[in-house]
């Protein structure tokens, strides 16, 4: 009898299937393009850029956003789904009760009598599984598992919510800038037409002049519908993201504001911190540890399930004699072994280890695509400094030869087609050095979301 205690004790410490070690994956000591030099902490990483309409944007889209809301309904059916698994380990008690009438002929070799009688039942039937081999544990574990993903996931959707609520502010942002310095272009394109004009009506220039002047006017102005459907997309995504109608922020984003100028340092951080730092990363690990867990269950199937059974109630031929006479109970103990089951429970097993096999996959791929959207956004914004600083200096010398071109120009020294090219380029410059500034803050915020940067990070 002892060993037989004892036996029983081992068995109930006993939990099929492999047990869950997260993976140790290499990943390089430092990154190709640097570590930064800026703070560590990514919390609140886009107050950086000093806009506070940019804080009450991503607050409100924090607080609105419908891809958020779904994650939140996740999380309840993963949270809800594991209560489910957990009630497994539990007794299960059920009330029953019942209701018959019979009747029986009795013939003794002479007409029949029948007796009818009517039966009242009611009790309570209860089952307890002994989680012997523990299948019960491990569904209850990859149960948790999966609660820790779809709470990694609404992480993980709320990252990309606040980099994209920035990265569209900027696009809105950068836009108006473009339009609002081909708008300053024109007039000084005007200017020189009415000079072109001016020159023509004196007799010292040619009607070709005022042609070209003319022609150059409308080209610029062409471009500016392209910039105000750039301007009102960014507008209508924003709407958008903060769970609102495309059109309901047109009224508060309708006043041109200022490009904000991206914070002047990259973060810290290391490869080996984006495990814990990206929430995609650990909601991919939990997937591969509820995985795992699932081999366990299924391999709990090839072993018996054992079952404590009882019930008690009563039973009476009248509604209202339910005295103690008529008290009934039972208690037993049962098991389920499956002998024969044509192969099911073995295929499932090397179902289940194919899915974790896929889950690891899945895991070490996750890795390797965050390591590689981080080196990509560094390097996209160490070059777009650089291409920054080059526009700078290329926007103050063209500005210079437009002003010598200008004076030559008016002096006679010079024709008009090279005020022309240098309006052009001016231009050409000008805009393109905005969109550069806009790029330096685009990729510096694909640097925060590549690094796992949040509302709490």
């Amino acid at each position: 009898m002892k060993s037989l205690l004892v036996t029983f004790a081992l068995l109930v410490g006993c939990t099929v299937g492999p047990q869950y070690q997260r993976p140790e994956i290499a990943v390089p000591k430092a990154f190709s393009e640097g570590a930064g030099r800026g703070p560590s902490s990514f919390e609140q990483w886009w107050t950086g850029f000093r806009d506070p309409l940019l804080d009450s944007l991503v607050a409100r889209a924090v607080e609105g956003n419908l891809d958020l809301k779904v994650s939140a309904a996740r999380i309840r059916e993963a949270r809800a789904a594991r209560g489910i698994a957990a009630s497994a380990r539990l007794p299960q008690v059920d009330a029953s009760g019942g209701y018959s009438r019979s009747k029986r002929e009795i013939s003794f070799g002479e007409p029949g009598s029948a007796s009818a009688h009517s039966v009242f039942e009611a009790g309570f039937d209860a089952s307890w599984e002994i989680d012997l081999f523990g299948g019960v544990r491990r569904d209850e574990e990859a149960a948790l598992a999966q609660v820790q993903a779809a709470e990694e996931g609404r992480e993980d959707v709320l990252v990309t919510l606040v980099a994209d609520v920035a990265r569209n502010y900027l696009e809105l942002r950068g836009a108006e800038r473009q339009i609002e310095i081909l708008d300053q272009t024109v007039e000084s394109q005007k200017e020189s037409l009415a000079l072109a004009r001016a020159r023509f009506d004196s007799g010292l220039g040619s009607e070709l002049d005022v042609a070209r002047a003319q022609g150059l006017v409308a080209a610029t102005l062409a471009q500016r519908p392209s910039l105000e459907v750039v301007r009102q997309q960014s507008v209508f995504r924003i709407g958008v993201l903060l769970g609102r109608d495309p059109e309901a922020l047109l009224a508060e984003l309708d006043a041109p504001g200022a490009l904000p100028p991206a914070p002047p340092d990259v973060p810290r951080v290391l490869p080996s911190e984006l495990l814990s730092r990206r929430p995609d990363l650990r909601r991919s690990e939990r997937e591969l540890a509820a995985a795992t867990a699932r081999i366990g269950v299924a391999t709990a199937d090839l072993f018996p399930r054992f079952n404590l059974l009882g019930s008690f109630g009563r039973r009476s031929d009248d509604l209202g004699d339910f005295d103690a006479s008529s008290q009934f109970w039972s208690a037993g103990f049962g098991f389920r072994w499956p002998i024969l089951a044509g192969g099911r429970i073995r295929a499932n097993i090397r179902v289940q280890e194919a899915r974790q096999e896929q889950a690891l996959l899945q895991y070490e791929k996750a890795i390797l695509t965050a390591l590689e959207e981080v080196e990509n956004a560094l390097s996209a914004h160490g070059r777009e400094l650089r291409r920054r600083d080059s526009l700078g200096a290329s926007v103050a010398a063209n500005r210079r030869a437009l002003e010598l071109a200008t004076d030559r120009y008016a002096s006679g020294l010079e024709d008009f087609l090279s005020v022309l090219d240098a309006q052009r380029s001016v231009y050409a410059a000008e805009d393109q050095l905005v969109q550069s500034e806009k790029n330096t803050a685009v990729t510096l915020i694909a640097i925060y979301k590549a690094l796992g940067g949040g509302w709490g990070s």
